[in-house]
């Protein structure tokens, strides 16, 4: 739910009060009553939801490629450099991702960014980066303020702005070496895309902070009532102790529900975990088709204040059925990567806004991704009333664990941690899958002690959503070993008519199709079942019926899904890929060339997307939309 522009002009206002951030913000224009945002380089952040008093430093940034990585020798932490003018979020090698310049790109380099922001008043002030890819360091008036390593990952720093002083923040972003990435545990399944890849915010400290809510919501009747559980972080930065008095309300239209917390009681710098309920008469649910939402306000009254829309929607497991709202349902979509050609992974709102318009185009009710998405395009999913497979903890090849030292296993559960933190309040997010591919009963047992750990950290802290792992089709266990005990749900990418048997005629596809399908329910008869990936790469230099061709892939989506629709054992299908995607330069589509040796691809691009990388629709569009209305 955006905000009304009444409120927004309202809400920032206020903020002017508070702090002035000395950057331009393109587009900001003067309200009927209120300042211009432009001359007094204030931005709306792209994500409407969060800590009250947030402001986006988006314009007013330079940017300079540090090939030679000379910026550290010559004090560019100071902010002495020149380069090119940019927008943050940004990234600084995005545009050529094929051919020598793009293995260039690929291989990465260092990016220095600056800008200037000046406080009216001294005070304390949190720095919020929502991602920085991969090596961050943050400077503040040349004094170091802390790094960061790995993308879709928040950080912040808190603190003293001097009123009246204009202060010059540098950041560095060191994306080389990828393959070294990959062995740290950080690889990606998609471009090495450098730089300040989500938005900067800034805002005010009060005198008390609220951070993390979470939200759960139980139906009750008939007639049907929400019991909604709300908790959230209250910090008290008071140099004394003090009883601090959460209070929240929900609101739709002109209704209004109270949360009621009790009193908490909280020294200097504690801080502790206050839980609230309200109790809901004739709620509007969320769901796909019907997405109601709620605005949701907490605060300690005159301090901190947090505010997001929130779905009602009570998610279940019975046995192997996913319940909605008390209904089953079944998720039918396709993954995605947050990303684009021209923009990287620095995505805009238009670029997320197009992503929820393709998904709408194939008819979906639900999306994965392997990477955390950003709280700007959750809130759009949230929205369109679309359903989110959500991928956290490390991205590896498929049947690959590569977390395995100590710590190295301390930074995958700090990112699950992380990020099931920051997305627990969309009710677009269904499942936590904590591994993307793992082959057989886990790579060892690290990987197991990781996913049991984590699982049962979710199921304590986030009981309202399913654990997940994702299953390397081409080596499934065949009999679930102990990395499987503590998850509710599995998914399986089922690759049959394309890495395994693409030349094979088209009724033994079908019956590959459905054995593989047949195989997996049996193999896991009491866990929630979707087959996460299933597809083939598609372009216009191969013939039409052929691998490769525009009326192959069109086809083999048609089947897979047919088969999965008469399935009832399985919850769910999704395509591989929404769009074609940027990889590492020297993919060359993997095992197919070989099957087929004399397929035509686009090195570095994924071609499996229903639209190519330009946001063209393929002929698989139409046929994907028709085969999921003809769901039930």
């Amino acid at each position: 739910m955006r905000f009304r522009p009444l409120k927004l002009l309202a809400v920032l206002s206020a903020l002017i009060a508070a702090v002035a951030v000395g950057s331009v913000v393109a587009g900001a224009t003067r309200g009927p009553t209120g300042p211009d945002l432009r001359a007094l380089g204030l931005g709306a952040p792209a994500a409407d939801g969060g800590p009250v008093g947030r402001l986006a430093l988006t314009g007013g940034w330079v940017m300079a490629v540090d090939g030679r990585d000379a910026g550290r020798r010559e004090d560019w932490k100071d902010g002495g450099f020149d380069g090119e003018r940019v927008t943050v979020p940004h990234v600084a090698n995005a545009g050529q991702v094929t051919g020598e310049a793009g293995e260039r790109a690929f291989r990465g380099s260092v990016a220095w960014y600056r800008t200037t922001l000046t406080a009216p008043a001294t005070g304390s002030y949190a720095l919020r980066f929502e991602s920085v890819h991969h090596r961050a360091s943050v400077w503040l008036d040349g004094r170091l303020l802390g790094q960061h390593t790995g993308a879709y990952l928040p950080f912040e720093f808190n603190l003293r702005l001097r009123g009246g002083v204009r202060h010059t923040l540098v950041v560095r972003a060191d994306y080389r070496h990828p393959t070294r990435m990959k062995r740290d545990g950080w690889h990606r399944a998609w471009f090495n895309w450098g730089g300040i890849n989500r938005e900067v915010t800034l805002r005010p400290l009060e005198r008390s902070t609220l951070t993390e809510p979470s939200l759960q919501t139980t139906l009750v009747g008939p007639p049907t009532r929400a019991v909604v559980d709300v908790s959230v972080n209250v910090l008290n930065r008071a140099p004394r102790a003090r009883d601090l008095q959460v209070t929240g309300t929900l609101r739709r239209g002109g209704a209004r529900v109270a949360v009621r917390f009790g009193r908490v009681h909280l020294g200097p710098g504690q801080a502790r975990r206050v839980r609230g309920r309200a109790v809901v008469a004739r709620p509007a649910l969320w769901q796909p088709g019907s997405p109601s939402l709620y605005d949701l306000r907490l605060e300690v009254p005159g301090e901190g204040a947090y505010e997001q829309a929130v779905g009602l929607r009570e998610l279940r497991r019975v046995g192997s059925r996913l319940l909605l709202n008390g209904k089953r349902v079944r998720l039918h979509g396709a993954s995605l990567h947050e990303d684009d050609l021209d923009h990287g992974d620095a995505l805009r709102p238009a670029q997320m806004d197009e992503i929820v318009r393709q998904l709408r185009e194939v008819g979906a009710n639900a999306t994965r991704a392997q990477h955390a998405l950003s709280p700007a395009l959750l809130e759009r999913l949230d929205r369109a009333g679309i359903l989110v497979w959500q991928g956290v903890g490390p991205v590896d090849a498929p049947g690959a664990w590569t977390s395995q030292s100590p710590y190295q296993q301390r930074v995958a559960r700090a990112r699950v941690r992380t990020t099931v933190r920051q997305e627990q309040l969309h009710p677009s997010v269904v499942a936590w899958n904590l591994v993307n591919e793992v082959a057989g009963n886990g790579h060892d047992d690290t990987q197991v002690a990781y996913v049991r750990d984590m699982a049962r950290w979710i199921h304590r802290h986030d009981p309202g959503r399913l654990v997940a792992l994702d299953i390397w089709g081409t080596h499934p266990p065949t009999e679930p070993g102990d990395i499987y005990r503590d998850v509710d749900a599995v998914a399986l990418t089922n690759y049959a008519g394309w890495y395994d048997g693409a030349t094979l005629g088209r009724a033994q596809i079908a019956t590959l199709i459905r054995d593989t399908a047949l195989t997996f329910t049996r193999t896991f008869p009491d866990k929630v079942k979707i087959i996460s990936e299933f597809g083939a790469e598609a372009n216009g230099e191969n013939p039409r019926f052929s691998p490769g061709g525009y009326g192959f892939q069109a086809w083999l989506l048609r089947r897979h899904i047919a088969t999965y629709r008469d399935m009832p054992q399985l919850s769910g299908m999704l395509v591989w890929n929404l769009r074609d995607f940027a990889l590492t330069p020297s993919f060359a589509g993997g095992s197919i060339s070989r099957i087929v040796p004399d397929i035509k691809l686009v090195r570095g691009i994924n071609q499996k997307g229903l639209f190519d990388v330009h946001g063209r629709p393929k002929p698989s569009v139409e046929a994907v939309r028709r085969a999921y209305l003809s769901l039930p």
